[in-house]
């Protein structure tokens, strides 16, 4: 192979340079990249660059001699057809698609991505949507156990820019929670900063001390839409941080832990502390799965402008609202704007 210079197109905005990197030569390896870049032999404009450098267009990157991946046997298997099940669910989750981008409602109880005894989640799925060699990607993450709005880009480059979209806070995020509990006051902002549990297991976090190092500020605005007595209520939260379990930590602290959060509704806030080993989430004949659904989503569109998609409630939350008398409006069709 010898020198070539390519250059990175429109739809490449804002990649990383090891991932335009990877897919302009396949099968070359992390190691292998950030080598040739600390050595200068890959080179953006004439410059070094580092690996995580963001691409724009119209820049020119200097590919160097690599040595030729090794021939693929004559006697490979062909790539197998997309599972047809794979493709129903998927289309049954189609909430809005364009040549751009795709949004999703993910069901409760399906993990965004692979891990530890996690077998079925929704990246492994968008292996059936793959095109020309290329699979849709997700651009953000909902928690299994949560419900509702979630966006997967066409192409890297577009997976790019939702992905600077939302490190820039420019998404409108808005999710509803039945709690157990009702906030006092009704309404308000929560500002807590959080930080990994000393017994740190599967994301698990806790609000941070004072002095606690690491931790990462965490605000969510909160407004109380219905309640039933004082024991339940269903709220509207508007995460303005992006933390790992921020809503679910946040609700446990002010007292209204979120409805079915085995993880969290054991962890009271100030205003019962002899209480803080009962599960308050758990309530006796109401569904014990976690009441916590991504309602609605504004974004950027690639293309320009706006996108603003809602997701219906899953059966377990409509079923819960019809049993504590809470009315609710039909999802409004996707607005582009």
């Amino acid at each position: 192979m010898t020198i070539a210079t390519r250059t990175v197109t429109e739809d490449e905005a804002d990649i990383r340079l090891d991932r335009w990197f990877r897919r302009h030569v396949p099968g070359t390896t992390q190691g292998v990249i950030a080598k040739l870049c600390r050595t200068g032999q890959v080179r953006v404009d004439g410059h070094r660059a580092e690996p995580a450098t963001r691409l724009a267009p119209g820049q020119s990157v200097r590919i160097p001699p690599l040595p030729a991946p090794p021939p693929k046997s004559a006697a490979a298997a062909p790539a197998s057809p997309p599972d047809e099940r794979v493709l129903r669910a998927l289309e049954a989750m189609v909430l809005w698609r364009d040549d751009q981008l795709i949004v999703l409602d993910k069901p409760s109880g399906l993990a965004t991505q692979g891990g530890p005894g996690i077998f079925r989640h929704l990246d492994g799925m968008l292996e059936a949507w793959r095109t020309d060699g290329q699979k849709p990607r997700l651009v953000h993450r909902l928690d299994r156990d949560t419900s509702g709005v979630i966006v997967i880009a066409r192409t890297p480059g577009v997976a790019a820019k939702l992905a600077a979209a939302f490190r820039g806070r420019d998404m409108e995020k808005l999710y509803w929670a039945v709690v157990a509990g009702r906030p006092v006051p009704v309404e308000g902002r929560i500002d807590l900063k959080l930080v990994r549990a000393e017994d740190f297991r599967v994301g698990r976090v806790e609000v941070a001390g004072p002095d606690t190092e690491d931790a990462a500020r965490a605000v969510t605005d909160y407004r109380t839409l219905d309640h039933a007595a004082r024991k339940l209520a269903w709220l509207e939260l508007r995460p303005l941080t992006g933390r790992t379990h921020q809503l679910r930590v946040h609700c446990a602290a002010i007292g209204a832990p979120i409805l079915g959060d085995v993880a969290y509704g054991a962890r009271r806030g100030p205003a019962d502390p002899e209480r803080a080993g009962e599960n308050t989430a758990l309530v006796v004949g109401l569904d014990q799965r976690l009441h916590l659904h991504a309602r609605r989503l504004v974004l950027p569109h690639p293309a320009g402008g706006t996108l603003a998609v809602e997701a219906p409630l899953p059966p377990h939350m409509q079923a819960t609202f019809r049993t504590l008398g809470f009315t609710v409006s039909p999802p409004r069709p996707p607005q582009r704007g």
